[in-house]
């Protein structure tokens, strides 16, 4: 998605893990959906809940395997919602415990700060740390809810990603930022549906 860590491209660390493209195999890897997904985000829901305690106001499920029935990469995406950012070093410490490690990306660490798990790509587990009511949290619940309602549209979700997935090697993080960024047409029409048809339903609704 064009708004989260995947996307933002800082060539400081493009090489850092040590992938070599010329011998690297194909890295971004599409999987036919799991049904233990749920249960492993529940299972890693709670362990953050119990880490966090308090500070963690929301632990939401998000990105494509939190949509039943979608091919995915196999990675679990986390959204942490909390009422600050600042100070960041504030979720280190308790994240590192669970085995997440930072992946500083300058700015966008100022709106959605990027943890993953375990600290080598590739991660199991990715927490994206946002602030209870903003843009970053709503977009990613919009885009999510709307491929959970609309079928035909994850449908075309997963045809795009297998496309891009065939064309992104991914053995560096320029290579995954291309394959992120790729997806951003899609996105931002998905997230315009979403927006007017919530804000139509909504109208509806007081009517």
């Amino acid at each position: 998605m064009v708004w989260t860590p995947c996307s933002i491209f800082d060539p400081r660390f493009i090489g850092a893990n040590g992938y070599d493209v010329a011998d690297a195999m194909e890295m971004i890897t599409i999987v036919p959906y799991d049904s233990a997904w749920p249960e492993m985000f529940e299972a890693e829901a709670a362990a953050i809940r119990r880490t966090l305690g308090e500070v963690a106001l929301r632990v939401e499920h998000v990105g494509s395997t939190s949509v039943p029935g979608l091919t995915a990469k196999p990675v679990i995406d986390i959204q942490v919602s909390v009422q600050s950012l600042e100070p960041l070093g504030q979720y280190r410490s308790p994240l590192g415990r669970l085995g997440y490690a930072h992946t500083p990306l300058g700015s966008f660490d100022l709106v959605y700060p990027f943890f993953q798990k375990p600290a080598e790509w590739p991660a199991t587990h990715n927490i994206h740390l946002c602030v209870l009511g903003s843009e970053q949290e709503r977009k990613h619940l919009a885009f999510r809810d709307y491929l959970r309602s609309h079928p035909r549209v994850a449908a075309e979700y997963v045809e795009l990603k297998r496309v891009l997935a065939a064309a992104h090697h991914g053995a560096t993080l320029e290579s995954r930022e291309r394959y992120s960024l790729s997806k951003t047409k899609f996105v931002n029409a998905v997230l315009e549906r979403a927006f007017a048809e919530g804000d139509a339903s909504q109208h509806r609704n007081d009517a």
